[in-house]
């Protein structure tokens, strides 16, 4: 029985393949021995052109990547990307460089050696010391900031007949007063000359300045600064005094009373942070420091 039935499977698939050889035949004789449509180069060539003519420009940044970096390169390319970068550069440190010409200095650095007279390690946090700083910052630089804008910034921009040298000259002579006048005051002026004997030959004035404005701000910057950590220094140290005083009597009465295993930082933390409070220490703190920049707020 087995074998009647494999026999007749085979007889029926020798019949599909012979029906399928007939049928690819006769295709093949109805279409033609040719059955790839023949092209013409003219018509490739005009379809090539309309589909260059509705493709979109590419834009510039491609045309650079196809060129694989020449275009970057090339000499007027390299001192156009050179002039972006000078560009980025200043615009991201010129925060940080008009800070430096403020009391924001001398703020910050007090109030940090403050945090750390009373033995709190991360209490103010630094993000509120900062954010004081600058409020204090802003009081204080507000009439130096006036005159840079009265003096320089309106009129160049009302169109006055004004150059861009001559516009930063006037905005820049209020500054260097103020960090001259701080200078002067706290007695630091020989750091003006300890940077101007290494200036640049070429970049000296032809004669000695004689007067705070005529010092290059190259050298007036540096020597601002230098002035106002000695300045905060002094300033911390008084702050810090009355602290340590207090941190030595905790400890001389707690070896005295033979608590060697008792830390001294925790008797003498909390008293620090009662007799701060007693005494109205922050105002006591920003009133010292207002005061100590010279001229009227």
């Amino acid at each position: 029985m087995l074998l009647i039935i494999q026999h007749r499977c085979t007889l029926l698939l020798a019949a599909l393949l012979l029906v399928a050889a007939v049928s690819h035949t006769h295709a093949q004789d109805v279409m033609g021995p040719n059955l790839l449509p023949s092209i013409d180069p003219t018509q490739e060539l005009a379809d090539g052109e309309l589909d260059r003519e509705l493709m979109p420009p590419a834009d510039p940044v491609t045309e650079l990547l196809r060129g694989n970096g020449e275009a970057l390169t090339s000499p007027k390319r390299l001192s156009s990307t050179l002039q972006i970068m000078l560009l980025l550069t200043v615009l991201s440190l010129a925060p940080a460089i008009l800070l430096m010409t403020t009391s924001f200095v001398r703020i910050v650095v007090v109030l940090g050696l403050l945090r750390q007279a009373l033995g709190t390690n991360q209490l103010p946090p630094s993000q509120v010391i900062t954010a004081l700083a600058m409020f204090l910052t802003l009081l204080i630089m507000t009439p130096t900031w006036n005159s840079v804008y009265h003096e320089a910034i309106e009129p160049y921009t009302s169109g006055a007949d004004l150059t861009p040298e001559e516009a930063w000259n006037r905005g820049s002579l209020p500054i260097k007063r103020f960090m001259s006048r701080q200078i002067e005051v706290a007695g630091n002026s020989d750091d003006v000359w300890l940077f101007y004997e290494y200036l640049p030959e070429e970049n000296r004035p032809a004669k000695p300045p004689e007067t705070y404005d005529e010092v290059p701000l190259s050298v007036l910057l540096p020597a601002f600064m230098l002035s106002e950590l000695k300045t905060s220094f002094l300033i911390g140290f008084q702050i810090y005094l009355p602290f340590l005083i207090l941190d030595l009597v905790v400890s001389s009465v707690t070896i005295s009373m033979g608590m060697m295993m008792l830390p001294p930082v925790m008797i003498s933390l909390p008293l620090k942070l009662l007799l701060f409070v007693l005494v109205d220490g922050w105002t006591l703190t920003v009133r010292m420091l207002l005061e100590s920049f010279a001229g009227p707020l």
